[in-house]
This record gives structure tokens, sequence and C-alpha cells, in this order.
């Protein structure tokens, strides 16, 4: 339950501010703890609480906590204190499930808990990445820094999946133009001609004949073909949902041609930045590992980078385990090792996730490049197969006639 407090700090200047406690009396506890003394206390609740719904339905996206990240680090630099820097920034954020994941975290600091503590308890606005490099940076003294390496990494996640997801969109697009075109074609063009020609009574090519009687009964057994197209897609959607099932899909995807090599660079450049990044704000590499290992939805990946954590705990390091599995590409393999020669790991993984992102923006070009002139083409046959029959019933009417 949320509260609203005016109290006295230990200035004697009039403060307000609100807290989250289970009752009244654990409320004035957590106050009378931070310090304050207590004027007046009231409850903000509602037969709905619309902060807790506004946050747990809204999202918020990852630029808004890019910037948090920034400015949260350029207050703490400039000297300000962690809650009064919380505070001015959830006055100046226009997102309102930021601003109240903001409020809820001011006063579980208040309350004595630390920043990453109190984030640990949002994890769909941090990540447990996020909370946790930032307890590191708590007890190195340099969360300042952390924040700044978090801003970059989150930054360079989303511009990765923006760059995939607009080079996947417009293939998407012209393959449903391109059916729509063929269908219009075959479903509506050909019949009329075809009953043009019935009325003249003149002989139509057989494949044509057989082409139309097929879509003659796809119209009267459409229900019928809607439930087995249907049936069939919810057996494969419940597969896909187990776990061997996810696992085979997964694996599928990084095996498909041109896609599949995409998707694998992907993988390893966003796991390169996340070692990098993590290793670089002081983690262990156990530890790193298991966060790594979090950041991908793929199970196959999931699976190869587990193979890699404990062979890493039974003292194998990273290099050796990843040149047993074939997932993991040979650059990738020989900088780790390089990198954990020198003891500059981070730095040798930035440059092996620059190197993929370089590739597979290479490869997703020349993919959407590949695309268009291979559906002209198709459309083309189609449109040419067509006008073939139409011509040679032309040819078969002036023959008749």
């Amino acid at each position: 339950m949320e509260y609203s407090y005016i109290a006295y700090n230990k200035d004697r200047s009039l403060i307000k501010g609100k807290i989250t406690a289970e009752n009244e009396t654990a409320a004035r506890k957590l106050i009378d703890f931070s310090g304050f003394q207590l004027i007046s206390l009231k409850s903000n609740s509602s037969f709905i609480n619309w902060k807790v719904l506004n946050t747990n339905v809204g999202g918020v996206k990852p630029k808004e906590i890019i910037m948090f990240s920034r400015q949260l680090a350029l207050l703490l630099e400039s000297g300000t204190d962690i809650i009064t820097a919380l505070e001015l920034l959830q006055e100046q954020i226009t997102d309102k499930t930021l601003r109240n994941v903001l409020g809820d975290i001011t006063n579980d600091i208040r309350g004595g808990s630390s920043l990453s503590s109190a984030m640990s308890k949002h994890p769909k606005i941090f990540q447990n990445i996020y909370y946790k490099a930032v307890a590191v940076g708590e007890k190195g003294g340099n969360l300042e820094t952390v924040l700044r390496h978090m801003a970059e990494f989150l930054e360079k996640q989303s511009l990765t999946r923006k760059k995939i997801k607009g080079a996947l969109s417009y293939p998407v697009i012209v393959s449903v133009v391109a059916l729509l075109v063929v269908g219009v074609i075959v479903v509506f063009v050909l019949p009329t001609f075809i009953d043009l020609y019935a009325s003249l009574s003149v002989e139509v090519p057989a494949i044509l004949t057989v082409l139309l009687a097929f879509i003659d009964w796809l119209k009267a057994n459409f229900l019928l073909v809607l439930l087995v197209v249907l049936a069939i897609a919810g057996v494969t959607f419940a597969y896909i949902r187990t776990e061997k099932g996810r696992y085979r899909f997964d694996r599928m995807k990084l095996k498909l041609p041109v896609i599949g090599r995409i998707l694998q660079l992907t993988e390893l450049s966003q796991a390169a930045r996340t070692i990098s990044m993590l290793f670089g704000v002081g983690l262990p590499l156990p530890e790193i590992m298991n966060l790594t290992i979090g950041t991908t939805d793929n199970k196959f990946v999931e699976e190869s980078f587990e193979k890699v954590q404990r062979d890493l705990i039974r003292g194998e390091g990273i290099s050796k385990p990843m040149r047993k599995n074939k997932f993991f590409l040979p650059l990738m393999v020989q900088m780790v090792a390089v990198g954990e020669g020198t003891g500059h790991l981070d730095s040798t993984l930035v440059t092996v996730a620059e190197s993929y992102e370089m590739e597979a923006d290479d490869r997703t070009g020349a993919a959407v490049g590949l695309i268009q002139p291979i559906l002209t083409v198709f459309i083309g046959l189609i449109v040419g197969f067509v006008a073939i029959l139409m011509v040679s019933t032309m040819y078969s009417m002036y023959g008749q006639f």
C-alpha cells in the first residue's frame, strides 16, 4: 500500500514524499528508520491501484532507460546524492510507468534499500543484468561508470534489434503483396476469361481446366481446408511450446540458408557485448556466463553457453569450451583466448561484436537485395504463364472459327 507523508529531515527542512508499506504501522517505522520526524501520513489506496496496474501493463521503451541511465550518471558525477537525483529525474521523465517505478525505488532507498535491490523489484523495467551490474558499481564505488556502460550496452542492443526488425519487415511486406497479386490473378482474372471462352464454345487448354477445377474444389471445401491448416498450425505451435520442440525449432532456425547465418552472428555479437560489459564492470566470469545465458531467447544458444559455463566452473576457461562447439565461430574463439591471456577480455570481445554486427548488416542487406528480384521473377512467371494460356486459347478460338 502506498502512503504520502510530510516530515522534517535531519536539517529541520520540511519534505514531502511517498512510501510503500504493508500497513500504516510499517510505514511509520520506515520513516522513523530513515531519520525523519513524521508530521502527517496519508494512505493513497483506492479500489483499483492504477499505479500498479500501469506498471504491470505498460512497458518502458529502451530509449527511456538509456536516457535515465545517462542522466543519473551525470547527476551522481556532479555530487548529487542518489535520492535527490532520482527525484529530479522523476519530475522530468514523461513515461508514466517509469516515473511510478522511480517513485517506488526512491521510497525503498529511503527505507534503507540499495539502488540495485530496489531495482530488482521491477524486473520488467530493469533487466537482471542491469541491477546486478549496478550492485557491482555500488560495491566498487564506480556506479557512474557502470551506468554509462549500461546505457551504451542497451543502446547497441536496441539498435541491433531495430536493424534486424527493419530488414525482415521489408521482405515480409513484399512477399504478402506478391501472394495477393497471384491470388487475384488466379481467383478473379482466370475465371472471367474461362466464362468468356465457355460462352463462345471454345476448347480450354487441359492445364487451365485442371487449375480451375482445383480452384473450384478449394472454394467448395474452404472451411475444411481452413480447419486442417489451423489444426496443423495448432499442433506445430503446441509442439514448439514444449522444451524439446522449442530446442529443435531454435536449432533449425540457425541452420536456415542465408537467415541462419545472420541469426547466429546476431546472437554471438549480443553475447560478446554482454560479456564485455559485465567483465568491464567487474563481475566474476561464472556470474557473467549465467547472465549471458539469460539474454537469449534461443534454447540452442542457451544450451551452448550453459556447456561453456559448466566447463568454466571446472577450470577450463572460456575459449577452450567454445572451441568444442561449432556454434562459436573461429574469430570469437581466438579473440576470447587472446583476451584471457592478456586480461583484456572486454576490449577483445567489443572487437568481436563490432565485426559480427558489420557482417550481419552486410549479409542482411544482401539478402534483402536478392528478395526483390526473386519475387519479381516469381510474379513475372505467374503472369507469363497466365498470358500464354490466354493467348493459346485465343489461337484455338480463331482456329475454330
